[in-house]
């Protein structure tokens, strides 16, 4: 089977190829040509999710997957949320996303927080929904330089180092879009 991942993230595509492995074909919007963004005008992660793989689907008229992640933090009411790539400004700056974030938590005793990831998928015009989820605690400071976005300032349940401490392949075993993603691989195994 073969599939386009909606999404123009090198990152993201080398984890989803790293997690579904080697006998599924995944190519990015960038393999495809396709380098305009989709206008992601959901209010929730569901939302975007499915808009994302939508377009997609329509446009290409082929099997496709989109996912729409966002850092929900317990004290700020799950914001970030869907604005989290977005949280200090439209520039999806992630260093300034980092500040705005521990700024306002600054005095905050509660820290808890989660990654979710929602997964569209579309195989043959039917549309599937997955989710993964990681639990944790937002750090007071960053640490580590692996990862992306808010990797550095999130430390999952269990462990104690931040998602910018620890390597991709042990991140892939616990994150919130290895766990989405692994429902992925096997619902395509098994459809």
């Amino acid at each position: 089977m073969e599939f386009i991942f909606a999404s123009h993230n090198d990152y993201k595509l080398n984890e989803v190829r790293s997690i579904i492995g080697k006998k599924i074909s995944i190519k990015s919007l960038n393999e495809i040509g396709y380098f305009k963004p989709i206008n992601e005008s959901g209010n929730t992660l569901e939302e975007n999710s499915l808009i994302k793989a939508k377009f997609i689907y329509n446009k290409f008229k082929t099997n496709c997957f989109s996912e729409d992640t966002g850092l929900e933090v317990e004290a700020l009411e799950n914001r970030p949320g869907v604005l989290s790539a977005r949280f200090a400004g439209n520039d999806r700056n992630d260093e300034k996303n980092i500040q705005k974030l521990l700024s306002l938590l600054k005095f905050q005793k509660n820290r808890s927080a989660r990654f979710r990831t929602v997964v569209t998928v579309v195989i043959e015009n039917k549309f599937f929904f997955i989710e993964g989820k990681v639990n944790g605690i937002i750090l007071n400071k960053k640490k580590g330089k692996n990862g992306f976005g808010y990797d550095p300032i999130f430390c999952p349940q269990g462990f104690n180092k931040s998602f910018g401490e620890i390597s991709t392949s042990q991140k892939n075993l616990i994150s919130h879009r290895s766990i989405a993603f692994n429902k992925l691989k096997h619902l395509i195994q098994n459809y």
